[in-house]
C-alpha cells in the first residue's frame, strides 16, 4: 500500500513526528467530510421543503426542482474540477470549491423566490462537487485495486453519518428556527472545512500532473465516452443515482404530505436507509477482495432492481400503505454499498493515470442521471407516490442492465 506521506509535496515540520497510522486516519476523516458535501447540501433541508414552498409562495414541483438545479451544477461542475485538478493538483481546486459553496449557501439563505433559490443552489453545487470528485481522485492517488474499492467503501461508510443525521438535524432546526437557518448552518460547515485543509496533504505530486493545455484535456472526455467498460460502470452508477435522487426528491412529499408523517419523524425513516448503506459498505469493504468488485456490483444492482419493481406495485395499488414504500426503499437504498464504491473504483481502474478527469466523468454521469431522476419526479408530481415509484423502478432495472453488461466480462475477482 502506498504511504500517504510520500504523496505529500510538503509536510509541515510540526507533523514530522506524526505516526503513519495517525496520518492515515486524519486524511480519512477529512476526505470523508469532503465527500459528505453531496449529502449535507440536500439532506439537511429535506424536512424543510414543504415549509420552503409556503414561504416562497410556490408549489411542490418548484421546490423539488431546487434538487434538480443542485444536480445540474454538481454534474457539470465536476467536469471542470477534474481536468483542473489533474493539471494543478487537488488541494487548490478543493479550496476554491469550498469558497463557492459558502457563497452559494449564503445566497440560498437570503433567497426570496424559488427561481433565486434554484440559481444559488447551482452555485452551491459547483462548489460542493469539487470536494466530492477530488476526494475520490485522492483515494485513487493513494490506493489501487481491491484496496481502492475497500477504502472507497470505508469513506462512504464514515461520511454516511451526514445523511443519517442530516434530516433529523434539519427537522430540529425547524423546531427552533426557520429553513433559512439551515443554509446559514451550511455556511458555517463550509468555512470550518476550508480551515481543515491545513491538515490535508497534496496527493498528486508535480511530476505526475498532466501538462496538456486545459482545452486539449477537456477533449479527452471523448475517449472515455468510447470506452465500453467505463460506460458500463458509469451507466450502473448513474442509473442508481437517478433512483436515489428520485427517492430524495419524492419521499418528503410521499411521507410528510401524502402519509402525514410529522416532519421531525421523517429523519428517522430516512435514517433507516442510511443505516443500510453503512452496513452494506462495511460488508463490501471486508469481502470485495474475495468476490471481486464487479461481481458485488452486479449482485447489488439486481437487488435494487427487484426492490424497485416491488415499490412500483405499492405505488400503483397502494398495497402496504406507508410501509409498502418504506421497506422496498430500505432494500433499494441499502444496495448502495455494493454498487457505488465498486462502480467508481472499477472505472478508475481503467485509466488510473487520469484519476481526476475520470472521477469527474463518473461523477457527472451519476449526478446528471440523479438530476433526471429528481426532475422527473418533480415534473410528474401529482400528489401521490406513484411518479416516484415509477422513476425508481425504471432506473433500478437500468442499473442492473448496465452492471450485468460489465460483470459478465469479468472472469476473476479484480
Amino acid at each position: 500500500m502506498p504511504k500517504v506521506a510520500s504523496a505529500s509535496l510538503k509536510t509541515p515540520a510540526s507533523k514530522a513526528s506524526e505516526s503513519p497510522q495517525s496520518r492515515r486516519w486524519r486524511i480519512l476523516l477529512i476526505l470523508s467530510a469532503l465527500m459528505a458535501f453531496a449529502s449535507i447540501s440536500t439532506d439537511l433541508y429535506l424536512p424543510a421543503m414543504p415549509d420552503m414552498g409556503k414561504s416562497l409562495h410556490t408549489n411542490d414541483g418548484q421546490i423539488e426542482l431546487t434538487i434538480s438545479g443542485f444536480l445540474i451544477g454538481f454534474s457539470l461542475g465536476q467536469l471542470v474540477w477534474g481536468v483542473v485538478s489533474d493539471r494543478y493538483g487537488r488541494r487548490l481546486p478543493i479550496a476554491l470549491g469550498l469558497m463557492l459553496f459558502v457563497i452559494g449557501s449564503a445566497g440560498c439563505a437570503l433567497s426570496q423566490t424559488a427561481e433565486t433559490m434554484i440559481f444559488w443552489r447551482v452555485v452551491q453545487a459547483v462548489g460542493a462537487c469539487a470536494n466530492v470528485v477530488l476526494a475520490r481522485a485522492m483515494v485513487r492517488d493513494l490506493y489501487s485495486g481491491h484496496r481502492a474499492a475497500s477504502m472507497m467503501s470505508t469513506l462512504i461508510t464514515v461520511m454516511a453519518v451526514a445523511p443519517l443525521i442530516g434530516p433529523s438535524v434539519g427537522g430540529q432546526i425547524l423546531v427552533w428556527s426557520s429553513w433559512r437557518t439551515i443554509f446559514w448552518t451550511l455556511v458555517v460547515v463550509g468555512i470550518l472545512t476550508l480551515i481543515s485543509l491545513v491538515w490535508l496533504p497534496e496527493t498528486l505530486p508535480a511530476e505526475r500532473r498532466n501538462r496538456e493545455p486545459l482545452l486539449k484535456s477537456f477533449s479527452r472526455y471523448g475517449t472515455l465516452l468510447r470506452d465500453k467498460r467505463v460506460m458500463g460502470y458509469a451507466g450502473a452508477g448513474g442509473c442508481f443515482y437517478g433512483a436515489m435522487y428520485a427517492y430524495i426528491a419524492g419521499t418528503p412529499f410521499a411521507y410528510i404530505t401524502y402519509y402525514h408523517v410529522p416532519a421531525h419523524w421523517y429523519g428517522l425513516l430516512f435514517g433507516l436507509g442510511i443505516a443500510g448503506i453503512m452496513a452494506t459498505n462495511m460488508i463490501n469493504a471486508r469481502i470485495v477482495a474475495r468476490f471481486g468488485s464487479d461481481f458485488l456490483m452486479c449482485c447489488g444492482s439486481v437487488v435494487a432492481a427487484i426492490a424497485g419493481c416491488l415499490l412500483l406495485v405499492d405505488g400503483v395499488s397502494g398495497f402496504g400503505g406507508l410501509w409498502g414504500l418504506v421497506i422496498p426503499l430500505f432494500v433499494m437504498i441499502s444496495a448502495t454499498g455494493f454498487i457505488v464504491a465498486n462502480a467508481i473504483s472499477g472505472a478508475l481502474h481503467v485509466f488510473p493515470e487520469r484519476a481526476g478527469s475520470l472521477s469527474a466523468f463518473i461523477g457527472a454521469t451519476q449526478y446528471g442521471t440523479g438530476m433526471l431522476g429528481s426532475g422527473l419526479v418533480g415534473v410528474f408530481a401529482n400528489g401521490t407516490p406513484l411518479p416516484m415509484t415509477m422513476v425508481i423502478a425504471a432506473l433500478g432495472v437500468g442499473c442492473a442492465a448496465c452492471a450485468l453488461r460489465v460483470g459478465v466480462r469479468t472472469t476473476a475477482p479484480r
